[in-house]
């Protein structure tokens, strides 16, 4: 019950930082994606139902406040959560380069698709210059951002599985 909690109050400060503070400090109008961190990182440390589970719940968040489609978004979370978290057995602690790796391509996928279904869709078929100013832009900030946000989120991780740990041992 702990890890549903702080999971949630994750999601919920990484989605208010991307809706206000960080828009305060965006480039070209053009800031990082913390969702696509924490569904990321969620799924390659904890596995593919927890990289869904936090991906609906981030698409879903998206979906009512920025998205113009119900759905749409929450759709593109769970598949990143679920590719995240096909790499768990791949993820070591110590290792920063599978989880840059994997935001990254994440992130650039999440970009992608977006843009196809919202923007070439209604007749915008410029995919040149929108990768070469939003696409591209927005997955360096992610990357520069992911440095930081997934240290603090694999701390938490840590800390919740040594008391998960100690709290199963109690009952053996």
């Amino acid at each position: 019950m702990k890890r549903k909690i702080t999971t949630l109050v994750i999601i919920i400060l990484c989605f208010l930082l991307q809706s206000t503070v960080l828009r305060r400090f965006s480039i070209g109008n053009i800031c990082p994606n913390l969702l696509i961190i924490v569904t990321a990182s969620f799924g390659f440390m904890r596995g593919t139902k927890s990289g869904m589970y936090v991906g609906i719940v981030c698409g879903l968040f998206i979906d009512l406040f920025w998205g113009g489609l119900l759905g749409f978004h929450m759709l593109l979370f769970v598949l990143v959560g679920y590719f995240n978290g096909s790499f768990q057995r791949l993820f070591f602690d110590d290792d920063i380069k599978l989880p840059i790796g994997l935001i990254a391509i994440s992130e650039l996928s999440y970009g992608i698709a977006v843009y196809f279904f919202s923007y070439m869709l209604q007749g915008d078929f410029a995919f040149g210059t929108h990768l070469f100013q939003v696409i591209v832009p927005e997955l360096v900030y992610t990357i520069l951002v992911t440095l930081v946000l997934y240290q603090i989120i694999l701390h938490i991780n840590k800390k919740l599985e040594t008391e998960e740990q100690r709290s199963a041992s109690k009952f053996v």
